[in-house]
């Protein structure tokens, strides 16, 4: 399974037998059970991390209910359920956030919380801007009106309201998607802005509830690349070193370290925390 296929190249890069690792065996395997990532076509980053967090999560789950279940007593009769929800992926990745609704109308609040593993944030111009530009402009109050009105259980009808987005529970390794391919006069094109981000110090604290105890400063691990347009392109990588503190450039067979300044790129896809 992909699961098992993913620990081997995991196994093998950090073994340091070789100066590369090809991951064609764990990619044989995903695609199989994925096919839309079998073909060698282009395919968006973000949604593959999704999709193999999402196949490991569910791997790792049910070896855990698995493990929980062998470890009760026979005739216990206890569920594994409240444990099948939880994997290492979730401990590590997941994110909750809180939509604070607030109705126009009779001013009643709802809260609706939601999960999150990757945090897709706008950039907001099209020159130069900060991580802490797209976060800003992700966690500012909207207002729902006409086609976005919310359905309002006081008032008993569709009704304007305002809402906001809160960190409740931050993960301990944050994923952020940088909306590149976005909608501009009707046509979709990739924005080439230049999103500055911290490599230390990134202070999550304006985003987050009062209730929650969560750590909110946070290190850049890793950075995803893409340089190209909407139909071709090529993915590198930067990856800190958790012994070392290096920083290497992933390139197809190029593994390279590289000075703490190049990490810094107008090409950054997604950002690890």
């Amino acid at each position: 399974e992909s699961a098992t296929a993913f620990g081997c190249l995991v196994s093998d890069m950090w073994l340091g037998e070789f100066d590369c690792v090809s991951p064609e065996a764990f990619h044989s395997v995903f695609g199989k059970r994925y096919p839309a990532f079998s073909k060698r076509t282009q395919h968006d980053a973000q949604e593959f991390l999704i999709c193999v967090l999402d196949d490991l999560h569910e791997a790792f789950k049910e070896v855990r209910a698995q493990l929980c279940q062998e470890r009760q007593s026979p005739g216990a009769g206890a569920s594994t359920r409240s444990s099948s929800g939880t994997s290492i992926i979730t401990q590590l990745f997941e994110g909750q956030l809180n939509h604070a609704i607030r109705c126009l109308t009779c001013k009643a609040h709802t809260d609706r919380p939601e999960s999150f593993i990757v945090l897709s944030l706008p950039i907001p111009s099209t020159r130069v801007c900060s991580l802490q530009d797209c976060l800003e402009c992700f966690f500012q109050p909207d207002t729902l009106t006409l086609n976005n009105q919310i359905h309002c259980y006081w008032c008993g009808s569709n009704q304007d309201a305002t809402v906001k987005a809160s960190i409740t529970k931050a993960p301990q390794i944050i994923i952020f998607h940088l909306k590149r391919f976005a909608w501009q006069d009707r046509n979709r094109k990739k924005l080439s802005t230049t999103v500055c981000y911290p490599f230390s110090d990134l202070d999550l604290s304006p985003y987050i509830s009062t209730s929650c105890r969560s750590t909110t400063e946070y290190s850049l691990c890793a950075v995803v690349n893409h340089a190209g347009d909407l139909d071709y392109g090529h993915y590198t990588a930067f990856c800190k070193h958790s012994v070392t503190k290096h920083w290497y450039s992933f390139d197809d067979a190029q593994v390279t370290k590289i000075p703490d300044s190049a990490v810094q790129a107008d090409t950054a896809y997604l950002l690890f925390y």
